[in-house]
């Protein structure tokens, strides 16, 4: 299992304040972005990304889980290669997963609500445009709402769904988990990622070991990362 330091969810660095000797010394592992205008540049793959965000929606955000999924995945490609792996990230909100992940040589597919689509799309299309081996897809989906008919499973299959800061405060969770069952079938790994805010935080993380087969990749503190594949 794999340690997590503090900083990695407390810390932000605004490299264009950095001398050379704090960027010799920077923790390579610390989040490391700056705002230009109404938007907000992360560092992954060694890449600059942009992104958008909304003020008015939960999905406008970059949420710490997410940072920490993104470094994990950045760090441990040898562990989890995401090279030509077909890849969906449900609750993709600003697609900075999604954009990380197809970075690293996955085909993605984006997914979050109808509403929030715009921003998604420009988020993920700005940044993966010309630099990756497939170009992404964005999708709607609504949790637990007609999965069969949008996501038949007998063609979508995926080798790995993506989730962070999926589980906030909201009424949904069982809406969430079903939708979590559909996509991990046989042959899929279910990464989740979450930051402990409100008991339905552990409630639907004891519902989440019930369902899946489980292990703890990745962990400090309040936040958690759990890989999963379906026990059927």
């Amino acid at each position: 299992m794999d340690t997590l330091s503090t900083h990695l969810f407390g810390v932000t660095h605004d490299m264009r304040n950095e001398s050379a000797d704090q960027k010799q010394h920077r923790p390579a592992w610390a989040p490391c972005f700056y705002y230009r205008a109404d938007k907000e540049v992360h560092y992954y793959v060694g890449q600059e990304i942009v992104i958008g965000g909304a003020l008015d929606s939960y999905a406008g955000t970059v949420w710490p889980a997410a940072l920490a999924l993104c470094h994990y995945l950045d760090t441990q490609r040898e562990q989890l290669s995401l090279v030509d792996k077909t890849v969906l990230e449900i609750g993709a909100g600003t697609g900075l997963m999604s954009v990380v992940a197809a970075l690293l040589g996955a085909s993605v597919t984006a997914t979050d609500l109808p509403e929030v689509l715009g921003n998604l799309r420009a988020n993920v299309m700005r940044n993966t445009r010309e630099r990756c081996r497939c170009t992404p897809q964005v999708a709607a989906l609504s949790w637990g709402h007609d999965l069969e008919s949008t996501f038949p499973a007998s063609v979508s299959r995926y080798d790995y769904v993506l989730a962070a800061d999926v589980v906030y405060h909201h009424y949904f969770l069982d809406e969430l988990l079903v939708t979590m069952k559909h996509f991990c079938k046989p042959g899929t790994t279910l990464i989740w990622a979450n930051k402990v805010r409100f008991e339905t935080d552990l409630t639907f993380t004891e519902s989440f070991k019930k369902a899946f087969h489980t292990s703890l990749l990745a962990e400090d503190g309040e936040m958690k990362i759990f890989m999963a594949t379906c026990r059927e």
